[in-house]
């Protein structure tokens, strides 16, 4: 459905009004249109055509159409490398040929070229252009009357703590994940699924990236040992007695959750365990 309103920092479907030299002009339901340059026109593009594209500003601050798609939009956040740096701020790759611009005022730390931040995109006031912003922690909110345990959410993990991590949950809130609760690989940076744990008197909120409930979980680790056979012609040489660490390196879960994903694949009648290993049946 076409667009009411054209809205910034934002996929936004609009209607093809004309074409013209420098480009298309796309059209909202309000008639208010923007240009896509001619570096994004296809030649099956026409008159009345409906087109995604994102909206963002050009150099001199008007409102110009894109269809690329951004790392993020606006009041999202999103990880991203340093590309240039000048007295008065800092532009990283957000995906789009034009880089977003991150003011010296909004950066925690001095931003150096290469480096891989993260950072919010919000609208700013007073140029009324997209840009970023490293103070994250002033745009989470502590009111989590939106959550419930076990809610499915995204997270993006933004700091590495002694405990464990630090992530932003659905661009709003601020949560952690335990170490002892991590059976994969992560880095500052990764967004995934995740599932609410616990939500704590202080509104800190607590994720897992289990499912909570022990059939959910079961569910969930039978089929990842379902799926690393698979991927070993259905055979593979651990049992019962592997070694955790191995467990969590090629399984990604505890020794715990693997043995009782392996006793409801033999109850199953599934797999097949013994001295030498695993098979499928």
């Amino acid at each position: 459905m076409i667009n009411e309103h054209i809205q910034l920092g934002e996929m936004n479907t609009l209607k093809i009004n004309r074409i013209t030299e420098p480009g298309i002009y796309l059209e909202a339901q309000d008639e208010e249109v923007v240009l896509l340059p001619n570096a994004y026109i296809t030649k099956d593009m026409q008159i009345d055509d409906e087109l995604e594209v994102f909206i963002y500003t050009d150099s001199e601050d008007r409102l110009v159409a894109t269809t690329q798609t951004p790392y993020g939009m606006r009041n999202q956040f999103m990880f991203t490398k340093v590309v240039d740096t000048t007295s008065f701020g800092a532009f990283v790759d957000w995906g789009l040929l034009k880089d977003l611009f991150v003011p010296k005022n909004r950066q925690k730390n001095p931003f150096r070229v290469g480096e891989s931040r993260i950072v919010r995109i919000i609208e700013d006031d007073e140029t009324s252009r997209l840009i970023g912003v490293e103070k994250i922690t002033s745009f989470l909110s502590s009111d989590t009357q939106n959550l419930a345990k076990n809610q499915e959410v995204e997270i993006l993990l933004f700091a590495k703590t002694p405990m464990g991590y630090k992530v932003i949950i659905n661009d709003t809130y601020e949560g952690m994940i335990y170490k002892n609760e991590i059976f994969s690989d992560v880095n500052v940076g990764e967004k995934m699924t995740a599932y609410i744990k616990n939500i704590r008197d202080d509104k800190k909120v607590d994720v897992s990236l289990q499912p909570i409930g022990k059939n959910n979980a079961d569910d969930i680790n039978t089929k990842k040992v379902l799926d690393v056979l698979a991927q070993n012609f259905n055979d593979l040489p651990y049992n019962y007695k592997t070694d955790a660490d191995t467990i969590k390196e090629l399984f990604g879960i505890s020794k715990k959750a693997y043995k009782r994903a392996l006793t409801k694949l033999v109850e199953d009648n599934i797999i097949k365990i013994d001295d030498e290993g695993m098979s499928k049946i």
